[in-house]
């Protein structure tokens, strides 16, 4: 079934006063297929993906998350956590902080297994093994630490980690930041071919559009904390119509080209926006847009019709 997001609103508390991450946003993970979240830092992504595992305790969250015919937000942390790994599993920006440094990787890739699959401590460390042979990893390393690996081999192990119980849903947080070029295309090979070959659903969030060519189906674009524009890759990049995803597309570097980049800042998210939020930003800006927001653009629906 597929994940459905409804009019989801996080708010965070501090001492200047409420911080309004995500802003009313809805959307859909279609079964087996691979969407992805992409904006600036800061624009909601990452909250979003820690909203829909419950990962967001300090905040104030409202709106629905649908899975498997349940509201995840209506879900206490007990029932969350039996959720939590099982269909729902997340890679994180940096394994090594992820990853606990004291523990090996096998007793740490058994873990889930054997709290979400009631196997003993033999079978869990079995089934570990064939995780990291399914990551790329000999599984004669299973005994070994994470400082013992690469940054790339680390993120295999969080990969194996994520996988270890099959979930139907995968959220990918920008798992090849902290990754060189090389690294992280042999990461994104990895995820495209384990999502294809475990017919899992897969969020995967990034700030560089020119990763999730070749590996999504779908796309969304963030900005302020709000979607501004929905659409198959192909329509996003042929054919962008917000001038914020414009705007990323043109900072795609590009050989022999000079560097574009987005002029100003993003808006303060302690205040409520009034117009459009990339208004102050864009060269296309007219009086309209400072009392009036924008539709969300979808590229989804006129295919639909």
């Amino acid at each position: 079934m597929p994940t459905i997001i409804k009019n989801l609103t996080v708010t965070f508390p501090t001492l200047a006063g409420p911080v309004y991450a995500v802003r009313d946003i809805s959307f859909t993970i279609p079964d087996s297929k691979t969407v992805a979240i992409v904006g600036e830092s800061g624009c909601g992504k990452s909250v979003t993906a820690h909203s829909i595992v419950g990962l967001n305790p300090s905040c104030e969250t409202r709106g629905s998350i649908l899975f498997n015919d349940a509201d995840l937000l209506k879900l206490d942390e007990k029932a969350m956590r039996s959720v939590r790994g099982r269909d729902i599993a997340m890679v994180f920006q940096n394994p090594m902080t992820s990853l606990n440094p004291t523990m090996r990787i096998g007793k740490q890739i058994a873990e889930g297994i054997r709290r979400h699959r009631s196997a003993n401590r033999k079978q869990a460390l079995t089934q570990a093994a064939e995780m990291l042979k399914l990551v790329g990893i000999d599984p004669a390393r299973i005994n070994h630490y994470p400082h013992q690996f690469s940054g790339g081999m680390r993120q295999r192990v969080m990969i194996a980690i994520a996988l270890a119980c099959h979930p139907q849903l995968l959220i990918a947080d920008e798992p090849t930041t902290a990754l060189d070029v090389d690294t992280q295309e042999q990461i994104l090979t990895l995820i495209k071919k384990l999502q294809k070959q475990l017919k899992m659903s897969m969020i995967f969030i990034t700030h560089n559009l020119k990763l999730i060519e070749g590996l999504c189906d779908e796309v969304i674009v963030m900005y302020a904390g709000k979607i501004v524009e929905t659409g198959t890759v192909d329509k996003i990049f042929s054919s962008p119509i917000h001038p914020y995803t414009q705007a990323l597309l043109g900072a795609i570097p590009k050989s022999g080209k000079p560097l574009q980049t987005i002029a100003g800042q993003p808006p303060d998210m302690h205040t409520s926006l009034a117009g459009c939020p990339f208004c102050p930003r864009c060269p296309h800006a007219m009086k309209i847009c400072q009392r009036e927001e924008p539709p969300s653009f979808c590229w989804l629906e006129v295919n639909n019709e």
